[in-house]
């Protein structure tokens, strides 16, 4: 079975704070080498829950946090950016389970460093009304392939974001937030075991697991300014239903995310300008 497994850096355990999530300071690379861990007790986990591929989609920032040589049981490694798939790219429908680790709660939650994509452009986020985070907009892609999310990693309230509109996903919750930049972490060794051993149960029960049942999917977004909004307006599958309300509804689900990642892109100038 092939794994795919997409990493974000917000909700490993011992991260609370921006320096430790962005650029090249010590700070940063302490960071990336708690990642690291987390990542890797991922891939035990599914190579011991009977994978026998791993692909690792880095997609924090940059998304070229994890040195691909320390990568364990020899998963390939998807970085660098302007990928058009963003944090879900690599995925297709010859995978058979997809793993969300170190994920953090949607902008707006209660929990450390949350945020939806941008946070200065995002103030909220929804799938056919219920509020989303990172992992419920990246599921639309692994919908439209039909492939089960079955691990989600990350603060508590990543974990029960992502459970609530994927029921039955495994959860390995490493810390409990504080503030936003401050949370109670579980000692990085602690949490790499609690990983790896919920990814070996989601993997080795992925066979019975159903894709996630985000239908119709359609994506709803509240943001910053009325420029932003105006921006996005100009993608394809976007709608302006208010000042500052987007939605969202391609196709099929795959055409639905490839809209808001475009909108992203084109409002991010727009955003920072403000």
């Amino acid at each position: 079975m092939k794994v795919f497994l997409s990493s974000d850096m917000e909700g490993t355990a011992g991260v609370v704070d921006w320096q430790q999530c962005v650029g090249d300071g010590p700070e940063a690379s302490a960071g990336r080498r708690l990642l690291l861990a987390e990542v890797n007790a991922a891939i035990g986990g599914a190579l011991a829950g009977g994978a026998t591929e791993v692909v690792v989609n880095d997609s924090h920032s940059t998304m070229r946090n994890l040195p691909a040589d320390q990568l364990a049981g020899r998963a390939s490694y998807v970085s660098g950016s302007h990928k058009p798939l963003y944090m879900m790219q690599g995925l297709d429908g010859s995978f058979g389970a997809v793993l969300f680790v170190s994920y953090h709660g949607s902008v707006g939650a209660p929990a450390g460093l949350s945020h939806t994509y941008n946070p200065r452009a995002v103030v909220e986020a929804r799938i056919d009304g219920a509020v989303t985070g990172e992992a419920g907009i990246n599921g639309l892609v692994a919908a439209h392939y039909g492939v089960p999310v079955v691990l989600v990693t990350g603060d508590r309230c990543a974990c029960e974001e992502t459970a609530a509109l994927i029921p039955g996903v495994h959860q390995a919750v490493v810390k409990e937030p504080v503030s936003r930049l401050a949370a109670h972490s579980m000692h990085p060794e602690s949490a790499c075991e609690l990983i790896l051993e919920r990814a070996r149960e989601a993997v080795a029960a992925a066979a019975h697991a159903e894709p996630p049942p985000l239908d119709p999917g359609v994506l709803e977004l509240s943001v910053r300014t009325t420029d932003i909004a105006e921006a996005a307006s100009w993608v394809r599958g976007v709608d302006r239903t208010g000042p500052r309300e987007l939605r969202i509804h391609g196709e099929n689900r795959l055409a639905t995310y490839r809209a808001f990642c475009a909108a992203i892109l084109l409002t991010r100038p727009v955003a920072e300008s403000v």
